[in-house]
């Protein structure tokens, strides 16, 4: 049986994202056949259909990827409910990025339509922001976070355009994003530093930096208009690496977010610090439990994205 008191559930974000995420999910339980039938109709689209289907291009449209993965992280935990017969308690749940919106909705902080709300209206102004001031991010391999800063540093100083640290990942694995040619200047500048590698990655949003800050406005009076409730499982936010336990902290961390640093790393290490031994991932690869490795090899990772994995995991914990 499952320890819930060591078990943390956990929700990516984008970039995990396929063609065909769910469907064999929609085919075998009712749960997620209606949590997808349900997103379909709250939308007025057919996200079912393209999470199946694609086009790969439009799946990958920061509009639709963010509650295509959002519909999907709450499918799976829909399934687990029922399979627990309700008796679902990991002592914490958390996401990254675009996953703390399905983190929320685990807690019961967050109703599902208006989480469906939320994540498609941020993607939509997330596109937008985007389309005002295109920009860059880069995934940098072997370097620490400090040394990644004081490039970010240079490169903005070089340049005049802005660039900052916005994921990170785990140890050796971080992220910059904004202004392109910052981001072109940084690149060698890492390399220099002994970076192993560095990545170019196929966006024109600058996530987390501060090319978002001229949709944070509009994006924080959505957030006024959804209700929330306070957690009833903690949640641990992105911008602080610590629990939200307020209404009011959910509304700030969501609307800092699309500025703030994605810190992966403290985010587990504070779940590790409270006990937890066991990250359940929920969603449609196994990206978390990746990260998760390289974090802390000792934690034990269970990635839940299909009917086999879903069945194998039931079978030896029911």
């Amino acid at each position: 049986m499952i320890d819930w008191t060591k078990t943390a559930f956990v929700f990516p974000g984008q970039g995990s994202q396929h063609v065909g995420m769910g469907q064999d999910l929609v085919k075998t339980y009712p749960e997620a056949e209606a949590t997808f039938g349900l997103a379909d109709e709250l939308l007025g689209v057919s996200l079912s259909d393209l999470c199946f289907n694609g086009p790969s291009e439009t799946l990958n449209d920061t509009v639709n990827t963010q509650p295509a993965l959002f519909v999907m992280g709450v499918a799976l935990l829909r399934i687990l409910n029922t399979a627990f017969e309700g008796d679902l308690h990991p002592a914490f749940v958390a996401g990254h990025s675009l996953g703390e919106f399905t983190a929320l909705t685990a807690a019961n902080a967050l109703s599902f339509a208006s989480g469906l709300k939320l994540v498609r209206e941020r993607g939509r102004l997330m596109k937008e922001a985007g389309t005002r001031e295109p920009g860059a991010m880069a995934a940098i391999l072997g370097l620490d976070a400090d040394t990644i800063q004081a490039v970010c540093t240079e490169a903005s100083q070089h340049t005049g355009k802005r660039l900052v640290l916005a994921n990170d990942n785990c140890p050796g694995q971080l992220v910059i994003s904004g202004d392109k040619e910052a981001v072109e200047v940084a690149l060698p500048l890492a390399q220099d530093r002994g970076a192993k590698r560095v990545v170019l990655l196929a966006v024109s949003v600058a996530s987390h930096s501060p090319l978002m800050q001229s949709i944070c406005d509009e994006f924080r009076t959505t957030l006024q208009t959804i209700s929330f409730t306070p957690p009833a499982i903690p949640v641990i936010g992105n911008v602080n690496a610590a629990p939200l336990d307020s209404i009011d902290n959910i509304r700030n961390e969501l609307g800092d977010q699309l500025l703030s640093t994605v810190r992966w790393t403290e985010s587990v290490h504070f779940m590790r610090d409270a006990g937890i031994e066991t990250f359940i991932e929920l969603g449609p690869k196994d990206v978390l439990s990746g990260l998760l490795k390289r974090i802390d090899r000792s934690a034990q990772r269970i990635a839940l994205n299909s009917v086999e994995s879903v069945d194998q995991f039931l079978k030896q914990h029911i």
